[in-house]
């Protein structure tokens, strides 16, 4: 029988004033005098955000924060598994899985569970409630690491584990974005008590390739769009640990590798990451991986993708039968196929073309993910 444990984030000060010490004598170097960010994090805003990292950010009020919801911890096979857990309101809410990706950790879900949970408390109604797990995922933030690098469809075979077995759920719907699209699709895949899944990204791709102009023509771009975004790709799917031993030394280092994402992900307006994300908002979940001294683990998960095959879904062809809701945000860093292609992967049920956004979704259109969610949830549970 599995174990619940409660858990709080408790940081130790002696963790705290080590990260603060780095940053305040982080040794600024140069770069082009042509900068921006046209080669990675920009200079002058990383030392502009680290003077506001030392000077003004409170890390505690940001725990506490996330320490206002039920968290717990449970062993799933070898693996210690960190997830919120937000009952909904009513008498039946829907079980939703929702997870993270790769840059990013469960603080990206802190403003959007309560509302998903207790729509009543927001001007929604009650019957759209769910039941809200959020976990960490392996290696990432609280959750503990596995004793190698594993992939998606492995980091799905152990959520539907705490969904079942340890919650006790017969049934549920998954969400997710950045890597938690990948788990979602493989849970709609592979395992039945998986219901649905919504996902604001397209990871998996058809072993036929594209098919027709359109399809090709999408390809074409897709490969072009990700040429100068797929070096800490090719490096954390390939030499993770080299990468790591400057990483886990450097605070500031951690934070220009994961800004940068935020930045050219999210649908800002030109290179102004704050049009998004405010500085608190990127330091906490900076923080989540340099309190847990996560930064390397979470990077695993790339060379486990490729050990698992990449992003082939299916080598026969075989498609998610579940119903699968698609959320197309317009920035999104993985431009998605026509809808034709994306058909061959998923039994497509919903298709919504978003106004505005970017990668991560439940941070930058929070409102328009969840309503995307709750209308799909409606057709899923409570079919006209």
């Amino acid at each position: 029988m599995n174990t619940i444990a409660p858990f709080e984030v408790r940081t130790e000060d002696h963790v705290l004033e080590w990260i603060r010490t780095r940053v305040a004598h982080y040794p600024w170097h140069e770069m082009p005098d042509d900068g921006g960010w046209l080669y990675g994090a920009n200079l002058p805003y990383m030392q502009e955000f680290c003077h506001y990292w030392l000077e003004s950010y409170d890390w505690r009020a940001h725990e506490a924060a996330i320490n206002r919801f039920a968290q717990f911890k449970t062993r799933v096979g070898d693996i210690d598994i960190h997830f919120i857990h937000e009952r909904g309101s009513g008498p039946s809410p829907t079980p939703l899985i929702i997870s993270h990706g790769w840059p990013g950790s469960i603080v990206e879900f802190l403003d959007i569970i309560e509302p998903l949970a207790h729509p009543e408390r927001f001007g929604g109604k009650e019957e759209d409630a769910f039941d809200v797990i959020a976990p960490s995922l392996p290696g990432f933030g609280f959750s503990g690491r596995p004793p190698r690098p594993i992939g998606p469809r492995r980091v799905a075979g152990i959520f539907n584990q705490l969904m079942t077995d340890v919650l006790g759920y017969d049934s549920y719907i998954a969400q997710g974005g950045d890597w938690g699209g990948a788990i979602a699709t493989w849970l709609g895949f592979e395992h039945p008590a998986c219901q649905a899944i919504h996902v604001n990204i397209m990871m998996m791709r058809h072993p036929d390739g594209p098919i027709g102009p359109e399809e090709h023509a999408w390809a074409e771009r897709f490969e072009r769009e990700q040429e100068l975004e797929s070096g800490y790709r090719t490096q954390q799917a390939t030499k993770p640990q080299t990468l790591s031993y400057a990483m886990m030394d450097s605070p500031v280092g951690v934070a220009a590798w994961i800004i940068e994402k935020f930045n050219a992900w999210s649908d800002t307006d030109g290179d102004d990451v704050e049009s998004v994300h405010s500085k608190d908002l990127l330091l906490t979940n900076i923080m989540v991986y340099l309190i847990t001294r996560t930064f390397n683990t979470a990077s695993w998960i790339y060379f486990g993708r490729r050990e698992e095959g990449g992003r082939l879904l299916s080598p026969q062809g075989k498609r998610v039968e579940v119903p699968t809701a698609c959320a197309l945000f317009p920035a999104e860093l993985l431009t998605w196929p026509p809808r034709s292609y994306v058909e061959r992967v998923y039994n497509v049920a919903q298709w919504t073309q978003m106004p505005k956004g970017g990668h991560f979704a439940a941070l930058e259109q929070p409102q328009l993910l969840m309503d995307d969610i709750r209308a799909f949830a409606r057709t899923v549970t409570r079919p006209a």
